[in-house]
């Protein structure tokens, strides 16, 4: 019984500033709004430039089945995309750790192909596979897999050769290392990785939408420009900046609770 009560107290200060912290970002977006709406109207500005907040979310209002059909196909583009380069980004990097050759060989080849511009990898992507699903998650893949690689490499490199013949001396095999040792000292710098991935992916998702589809915040956002229509661009903007928004949060949420032992860094 004293035990529990001894910690229960600082349940109390976390629920206080998790509440602090939700009132402060819930307080900045609501000055942003009405600082967006009160210029428009304070200057005069022309909705050809910047349309009110209240026209833009007046616009999705009026169609929310299109947006929100919009916003789950393309959540479901940046999902596939970012879990499988993510996987296959921590995969290559043990691999790089293990095969000193294979990373001199293959590695340049990354980099290579990181200099092609996503629109015409897109262009070859949505050739190979058509106007599906899969095209589109192949490109936030293409946008995904190297900064995970990378970073995840740095951070598998940076454990200390001292821990690792410690384990070795108690005889854990080079598996255990990996899994015990390794790849959780490699969890800072790759969740840095992964949350740069998190805004790549969604970029790569809506690019590949633009090559043609019927669906998604990309189709809507291109269906919008090529009529002229700014506050309708506004608006699926504005919904893609809330998918972005939401997407990075989980995952910095995500690293918060995997990563617990860098939440005073």
């Amino acid at each position: 019984m004293s035990a529990a009560l001894a910690a229960s107290p600082p349940a109390a200060p976390r629920a206080a500033g998790l509440a602090r912290r939700i009132g402060l970002r819930v307080a900045a977006l609501l000055a942003v709004a009405l600082a967006w709406e009160g210029l428009v109207i304070l200057f005069g500005i022309r909705p050809f430039y910047l349309p009110r907040l209240s026209a833009v979310l007046a616009a999705i209002l009026a169609t929310p089945g299109a947006y929100a059909a919009g916003f789950l196909r393309t959540l479901t583009e940046t999902l596939i995309g970012f879990v499988t380069g993510g996987a296959f980004g921590v995969a290559v990097a043990v691999a790089f750790l293990r095969c000193r050759t294979l990373r001199e060989m293959v590695f340049p080849l990354f980099v290579v192909s990181q200099t092609i511009p996503v629109i015409a990898f897109g262009a070859l992507v949505v050739l190979w596979f058509g106007n599906t699903l899969m095209a589109k998650a192949v490109i936030a893949f293409y946008l995904t897999f190297f900064p995970v690689t990378v970073n995840a490499l740095i951070g598998l490199e940076s454990v200390d050769p001292r821990q690792i013949a410690l384990m070795r001396s108690f005889g854990a095999s080079p598996r255990q290392i990996l899994t015990r040792l390794q790849l959780p000292s490699a969890l800072p710098q790759t969740f840095v990785a992964l949350r740069l991935a998190a805004s790549l992916s969604l970029v790569g998702a809506i690019v590949g939408e633009w090559f043609g589809d019927t669906t998604g915040l990309g189709v809507l956002l291109l269906q919008a420009m090529y009529n002229e229509n700014v506050v309708a661009i506004w608006a699926a903007l504005l919904v893609s900046a809330l998918l972005g928004t939401g997407f990075y949060a989980a995952v910095a949420f995500l690293e918060r609770r995997l990563v617990f032992w860098g939440a005073e860094q």
